[in-house]
């Protein structure tokens, strides 16, 4: 089986900060690294460092061929990633001495990704296999269809959060992941609370707290996080997706690729930086987490 991801490709530029910036304040930043990012190439090899087939469908500038190496080396099929007259999207990521962040998107050759790009790198896929995107790309709706006409399981990792976004494509969904704060923004629009939506499959991530599983027709189930001590939270959530992707796609019960999941999630958020530090399978198995 493969995972195809419809995902974002970003430069992270990531600088150090004694805490995040308050409106119209100045700050010296410490230190500044540049990354591979965006929450598509992230899941697409945090999916690759959890054992599966990751077919990534993407864009970049003729300033972002690095990051398509990167991928490349990190075990992505990267032969559905166009190069656009456009430059390569950035993210630029404010870390603060308790590891917490914010970030600034650009998205520049994301949305640069058409229909016509998805329908070409499809026509490959078999039934059964993954699709999962995110809200940092153009041509969702269309992949999410084209995804469901194929008898993919349709994935969406629903952020950026935007409710219009999720809803344009939820009734093609088979598994949809959210956090505790896009989980009520939804059910605000919608009238649904996670286990009334139509889907199969929904997890509720709740940061420090772990994870909510949620089947379609039977009880919640609780997964906690692991208790470590955070450096850089940037790309956790992203680690998470991917490991459970994949899990998924290798045959797993899902109790044991969300298990697994938040052991990559653990060990991730204890080091700086995004889709180059990611953990792989040996390193997650082998973690001494509490």
């Amino acid at each position: 089986m493969a995972i195809w991801n419809l995902g974002s490709i970003n430069a992270d530029m990531v600088y150090a900060l004694p805490h995040l910036p308050a409106p119209g304040e100045t700050l010296a930043a410490s230190g500044l690294q540049r990354f591979l990012g965006g929450k598509g190439a992230n899941m697409s090899v945090a999916a690759a460092r959890a054992g599966a087939h990751v077919r990534h469908i993407g864009a970049v500038g003729s300033d972002g061929l690095w990051a398509r190496d990167r991928l490349t080396e990190y075990g992505v099929d990267t032969r559905r990633i166009a190069q656009v007259d456009q430059p390569t999207g950035q993210a630029i990521i404010a870390v603060d001495a308790q590891g917490e962040n914010l970030i600034i998107l650009y998205p520049g050759a994301n949305h640069a990704i058409g229909a016509d790009q998805v329908s070409a790198a499809l026509a490959d896929s078999d039934t059964g296999d993954l699709l999962v995107f995110q809200n940092e790309t153009t041509a969702q709706v269309e992949a999410a269809k084209l995804g469901r006409e194929r008898g993919l399981t349709v994935c969406y990792a629903a952020a950026p959060f935007s409710a219009p976004a999720v809803q344009a494509v939820l009734p093609y969904l088979d598994f949809l992941i959210l956090n505790e704060v896009e989980a009520a923004q939804l059910q605000q629009a919608t009238g649904l609370a996670p286990a009334d939506l139509p889907v199969e499959h929904v997890i509720v991530t709740l940061g420090s707290k772990g994870a909510r599983y949620h089947q379609r027709g039977q009880a919640a189930a609780e997964f906690p996080a692991h208790k470590v001590k955070a450096v850089d939270t940037t790309g956790a959530g992203d680690t998470f997706t991917g490991y459970v992707l994949a899990g998924m796609d290798r045959g797993m019960p899902m109790a044991q690729a969300i298990t697994q999941a938040n052991r990559a999630a653990a060990l991730m958020v204890m080091r700086p930086g995004t889709a180059d530090v990611i953990p792989d399978l040996k390193e997650v198995r082998e973690a001494a987490l509490d």
